[in-house]
């Protein structure tokens, strides 16, 4: 990864206002920190929430239309995810990074599928997995051809209804690949409001600086004007006026210990 990284964006593509008015966000940060790359993220679908009943999005073709117009209108690079092997091809068109759930990390034929569209690959490490064995998720995607590559920290059960972050994994799984942390899915409560995912937003904050303390090679965020109307993930979600802020925070934190060599 040859810039610091910083991918954002609300979770699920509601409308193309909605992303419309995040990527112009976005962008104004980009001008003012040409040393940072910024890209923009959501899903076209989100294949795994929690309930039958809870809003998955509006399908492959017209959310794809609406990353491909973020990325002509604001000129962000873009990311989203992909839950079947079919997808690659059509989101390779579109995108620069191809993103795998977490849920799905380790399966070999939809890792196979985004590494031999020649895009770069970001990986969510799942839940359940401890971080020495992300080798064996680079394994694939390099066997498949991929040459970029990027894994994803976004918390490990801890219990029923609970995520907890090793800070150690971001060490160890960087010795496979640049790392990227997850500071929003990271304060998520899985299944916490029953037919839905709670959250703490309020530790996002706290938790990206401590990922930075520590050396990571890009951060990660959910953010929306209004994360308690979102239809997906809503509870950790940054609010968007609060961004920008975060982001010079972060960014500052960052500068200070690389210049004094901590």
């Amino acid at each position: 990864m040859d810039k610091f990284t910083i991918i954002a964006g609300p979770c699920v593509i509601e409308s193309r206002e909605l992303c419309f008015e995040v990527a112009d966000v976005l962008k104004q940060l980009q001008k003012k920190h040409p040393e940072v790359r910024f890209v923009f993220k959501s899903s076209f679908d989100k294949a795994n929430r929690s309930s039958l009943e809870s809003f998955r999005g509006r399908g492959l073709e017209w959310g794809l239309s609406v990353l491909k117009d973020v990325k002509d209108k604001f000129g962000l690079e873009v990311l989203t995810d992909i839950h079947e092997s079919y997808q690659a091809k059509p989101v390779s068109e579109v995108v620069d990074i191809i993103q795998i759930p977490a849920f799905l990390c380790r399966q070999t034929d939809l890792l196979l599928a985004a590494a031999g569209t020649g895009k770069e690959v970001n990986v969510k490490k799942g839940q359940f997995l401890a971080p020495w064995d992300t080798k064996n998720i680079v394994d694939k995607l390099k066997f498949g051809g991929a040459n970029k590559i990027y894994l994803t920290e976004r918390g490990t059960t801890f219990g029923y209804n609970n995520l907890v972050v090793d800070f150690r994994g971001l060490k160890i799984m960087r010795q496979f690949a640049p790392v990227i942390f997850d500071a929003t899915h990271s304060v998520q409560i899985p299944g916490g409001l029953g037919k839905a995912s709670g959250g703490q937003r309020e530790f996002a904050y706290p938790l990206a600086k401590a990922a930075v303390s520590v050396g990571v090679d890009g951060l990660f965020f959910e953010t929306h004007p209004d994360p308690d109307k979102a239809l997906s993930d809503g509870p950790n979600q940054i609010p968007l006026k609060d961004f920008p802020v975060i982001v010079e925070n972060l960014l500052k934190l960052r500068e200070f210990i690389q210049s004094n060599d901590i």
